[in-house]
């Protein structure tokens, strides 16, 4: 039987959201490259340029979402997709990125920092893992205003973040202990139960002002302003848990679906 022309339309609309999300993992893997070719090099702009092609990665890995639903092409194979590329999007690409640039000029000099900071990576690398994991069997059980746990997009931007304000690689014991503390926090807190507001929030005056005072922020302070941005976006977080913890409700609280979601 001939496929009909219309037949291949549709088959080539439901191939829209797989090719973004390809486009998506094409920027985590040249991050990978350029990580691993930069490594004994220690070059701040390939640096910069690999945590530049993640956030592209994070532009995609959204984007993709949005083309299924506009198209109405969404699929478990889609799903199943995007999730095996963010594993490797802001998984496995930032804990390599990291590593390369805050170790891979240390491994003469300090041997066992590098080691313990290769075990700091892959423990950012687990969490993401088991975030990713512990979402996909949630999805429909939580209050989708809220993400139980850092989202593994905003902690992979949150580490490359750093890369981008200082590119410069990592020379020192105390440099190196503190990106250690880093990328196991931030794994912590994608492993965590905490509620981090989504996209999802109700649309009121209040959010536009502040996109306007982010819009501003990013104009002074320029490649500065993401590790600003990511400090207050935690500390607020950890603020309004602690605040439900209290019994305030200035701001609601998410609905219980599921004990074990």
């Amino acid at each position: 039987m001939r496929t009909t022309p219309r037949k291949r339309l549709a088959r080539a609309k439901f191939a829209l959201p797989s090719l973004v999300t390809l486009l998506s993992i094409a920027c985590g893997f040249g991050s990978i490259v350029i990580s691993v070719d930069n490594a004994p090099i220690g070059d701040p702009d390939d640096y910069r340029l690999a945590a530049i092609l993640l956030v592209l990665a994070g532009v995609f890995d959204a984007l993709d979402g949005f083309v299924a639903r506009a198209t109405n092409t969404q699929s478990a194979f889609g799903v199943q997709l995007d999730s095996i590329a963010d594993v490797m999007n802001f998984g496995c690409a930032p804990g390599l990125l990291l590593y390369c640039y805050g170790f891979a000029q240390m491994s003469v000099s300090h041997p066992t920092l590098v080691r313990m900071g290769g075990l700091a990576c892959f423990v950012f690398v687990a969490c993401g893992a088991l975030r990713l994991a512990r979402f996909n069997i949630s999805v429909g059980r939580t209050d989708p205003r809220y993400f139980v746990g850092m989202p593994i997009t905003a902690g992979a931007a949150c580490v490359a973040s750093v890369v981008v304000a200082w590119p410069e690689p990592l020379t020192t014991m105390a440099q190196g202990f503190l990106l250690m503390a880093l990328m196991i926090g931030v794994g912590a807190l994608m492993v965590s139960t905490l509620r981090f507001p989504s996209s999802k929030q109700p649309k009121n005056k209040l959010l536009f002002v502040l996109l306007a005072v982010c819009v501003l922020l990013l104009i002074w302070l320029r490649t500065r302003f993401f590790v600003l941005f990511f400090l207050l976006y935690i500390g607020a977080t950890l603020l309004l848990n602690l605040a439900w913890r209290g019994g305030w409700r200035g701001i609601a609280p998410p609905k219980v679906y599921d004990e074990q979601a």
